[in-house]
């Protein structure tokens, strides 16, 4: 029997050696045949090796040491560059941020061609041909081995992209997923933080608006300085100014490159003064005088990069000047739609027009790319079927640098898979996307995952075939007879269900289906709060539901503007849940004596504003707005009745230039000719981000009696110094208009 067992090892060993010689074994019988070597670079490599030997850790029980000064021997795993001649090995095919891996010489090696890039390739190995695969913050699976054992391998991995970004809670929350998908941020590679909307930090409004207005847009025949408004680019103490200041951010961050100068936010906000509108005709773009006075800096400092922002009002190149080889262009697709690629309509062909303009002059472009929905987090936004095609179409236009803003708060639609598959589509824009979505779901949800992919594909279906347009300032109740109809609602919910029956027993991929539910679950409350007919009783169970889901999994944030869930539900149960005591207003007629603005004269005529609806987050239903100028209406309540309070309702959302009017006041009448005071009230100025409902009653100590009440509406008309839209007309936007 032992000499049967001594063969039996020999033979065992003898595979052993075999399969190392074919490859390069690393951990055999969980014990290591070699040591993790780091080079130069030990911050980044050292960074590294402590990636490998955590994981191989894992995988195998086996701890492999790291070493550093010395000269890497056969057996081991070197990472980093240790200008060693080795026959058929160099760097040569490696690009900045690529890497490459290799086991020529018996030594499994692994450098890059940037900080990072080590890191990169050590990630690469494990996932490759280790099948490790990292999903979500501190969520990844391997398989355990007792054995670790690599094929010959040859490999350079090059990024298409130099620079790619994607925020995240993951990343937030796990810097080893960040490294891991190859994602950087801009305190990676912007001096100081200055990334952008940086011109009001460069040229404080604060500290030169008073004294030097001359500093500042001129536009709708004045000098309008402020925190948003821009700068007047032909005015040559501008320049020495933020010449200056940004001379001492470089020698404050000696080692950084690249500075953004860049627009504030807000649009129509660029200077026009004589000298600067006389260039801009000229260059047939407002970022015509924007680029010379980019290529003025970049001229100052040939050493620095200059980035700038090509948004809104500047999203065109200039016909006649080309940016320098150190200005860098972000071009930015913010108002295209998203239900089919940049190529396929009108607002995706007009950017694709700039960029194709900027790509015929500028290799140098970075492109900020959008995949969310700033009003509602928590709405579905079936966009991947153009995440190639969009990623693609940034690729062969000579796009250098990619970020793309998804909705990667936590609780988000498909917010894990969405930012794990872009990453990999921004490193190779032509992989595989079905069998990417496939590994992932996989790997996430386990057997919920054919589930869960009919329903990414069924809902992708419902909005092409709809013909709607998915936007990033929505509303779920916008789709409630397209993409979320009720027959389709049900649908999903019951593909949902079995996702959630398929993992039944394991609470972790349960949860997992669950949180997915959420977005499912918003939907059906924001179109249910449109419904007259919706009884009270199904709204509280499923606003239960909701608000008990949001609080297990710890979902904070519902809008760009930092509303939270739990927020919603306290205001949902006071402001939207079906009423079984209408108002005596309820389908009251109103008059327009200063009508709406555009669009929301027929919202208005067609009872919005006494219909017992409350309008949402976004101004897509119920809202009926004035631009720039007051309002003021009549309400006939078709016969006499008897109240104390009257009561309008205003929407506050100020990345929409919509504000809070500045008075109200309400008059009564029996005839409809003569009117009466009854009362009234002023709002205080609100500058909080928050998007809010604000509602004020007037009520009175007795009761009157009245068919006709006017309402008179005060709005602020134009946006203040401190706003986006400084000096641009803003918005007031009223609803419900209750009378008890």
């Amino acid at each position: 029997m032992k000499k049967i067992f001594a063969v039996f090892a020999v033979f065992m060993a003898t595979v052993a050696v075999a399969t190392a010689a074919e490859g390069f074994c690393l951990v055999q019988g969980h014990k290591s045949r070699g040591r993790i070597v780091v080079g130069a670079n030990c911050g980044a490599d050292s960074v590294a090796a402590a990636l490998l030997q955590k994981f191989v850790d894992r995988i195998s029980g086996a701890r492999l040491p790291i070493i550093s000064g010395v000269r890497p021997a056969k057996g081991d795993v070197a990472i980093g560059d240790f200008q060693l001649p080795v026959d058929g090995f160099d760097k040569k095919d490696i690009k900045p941020g690529g890497f490459r891996i290799s086991t020529l010489g018996g030594t499994l090696r692994i450098v890059g061609n940037s900080d990072r890039s080590s890191v990169y390739g050590v990630a690469e190995l494990l996932e490759r041909y280790l099948g490790v695969e990292y999903l979500g913050a501190g969520e990844y699976t391997f398989t355990p081995s007792r054995d670790i054992v690599f094929p010959a391998i040859d490999i350079t991995d090059n990024p298409a992209f130099s620079y790619r970004q994607i925020p995240s809670y993951m990343s937030r929350e796990d810097a080893v997923y960040k490294l891991w998908h190859r994602l950087e941020t801009p305190d990676d590679v912007f001096a100081g933080g200055y990334w952008v909307h940086t011109f009001d930090h460069l040229l404080p409004s604060d500290v030169y608006g008073k004294e030097h207005p001359e500093y500042y847009s001129w536009f709708r025949g004045k000098r309008n300085p402020g925190k948003a408004s821009q700068w007047c680019l032909t005015n040559d103490e501008v320049f020495e100014i933020v010449s200056a200041r940004i001379d001492s951010i470089f020698r404050a961050n000696p080692g950084s490159k690249i500075i953004s100068v860049s627009q504030n936010d807000g649009n129509y906000t660029n200077c026009q003064c004589e000298k600067c509108k006389a260039i801009d005709d000229y260059e047939g773009s407002p970022s015509g005088s924007l680029i010379r006075f980019l290529n003025k800096l970049a001229s100052r400092f040939p050493d620095k990069q200059f980035s700038t922002l090509a948004y809104l009002y500047t999203m065109h190149p200039p016909k006649h000047t080309r940016p320098l080889p150190n200005v860098n262009i972000m071009l930015c697709d913010i108002d295209c739609d998203r239900e089919v690629s940049l190529t396929e309509n009108a607002s995706g062909r007009d950017f694709v027009k700039a960029l194709t303009g900027w790509s015929a002059i500028s290799d140098n472009i970075y492109v900020w790319d959008y995949a969310i929905n700033f009003d509602n987090y928590l709405s579905p936004f079936p966009n991947f079927h153009i995440l190639q095609p969009n990623i693609r179409l940034f690729r062969d236009n000579h796009v250098t640098m990619h970020h793309c803003q998804m909705s990667s708060s936590l609780g988000t639609n498909f917010c894990e898979l969405r930012s794990w598959l872009a990453a990999k589509l921004m490193w190779n824009p032509d992989a595989d996307v079905d069998a990417l979505m496939h590994r992932f779901l996989n790997g996430y949800y386990g057997a919920a995952a054919p589930y869960l992919y009919r329903y990414i594909k069924m809902m992708e279906g419902a909005l092409l075939g709809s013909g709607s347009r998915l936007w990033i300032y929505d509303s779920p109740v916008t789709f409630k007879e397209g993409m979320l109809r009720p027959e389709l609602l049900t649908r999903y919910a019951e593909l949902v269900d079995s996702a959630e029956k398929a993992v039944a027993g394991d609470d972790k991929l349960q949860k997992r289906v669950r949180r997915e539910r959420l977005t499912l679950q918003y939907s059906e409350l924001e179109i249910l709060r449109t419904r007259r007919e919706s009884a009270p009783s199904d709204a509280a169970a499923k606003l239960s539901l909701f608000e008990s889901r949001v609080n297990e999994f710890g979902v904070t944030t519902l809008n760009e503007r930092n509303n939270s869930p739990q927020e919603y539900c306290a205001l949902y149960r006071q402001r939207f849940m079906p009423s079984a005591m209408p108002g005596k207003s309820l389908g009251a007629q109103v008059t327009f004596i200063e009508p709406p603005t555009g669009k929301y004269v027929v919202m208005g005529e067609s009872g919005a504003l006494t219909d017992g609806l409350f309008g949402g987050s976004t101004f897509v239903e119920s809202w009926v707005g004035w631009e720039g100028k007051d309002g003021s209406l009549t309400v006939d309540l078709g016969e006499q009745k008897e109240f104390t309070s009257v009561s309008t309702d205003f929407l506050h959302q100020l990345g929409a230039w919509i504000l809070l009017p500045q008075e109200v006041n309400y008059s009564i009448s029996v005839d409809g000719t003569h009117y009466t005071a009854f009362g009234g009230y002023s709002l205080p100025e609100d500058r909080s981000p928050q998007v809010k409902y604000v509602a004020f009653s007037y009520n009175s100590t007795s009761p009157v009696t009245a068919r006709y009440i006017r309402v008179d509406v005060k709005g602020v008309v134009t946006c203040p110094e401190w706003h986006y839209g400084v000096g641009h007309p803003c918005w007031f936007f009223m609803d419900e208009i209750t009378v008890e």
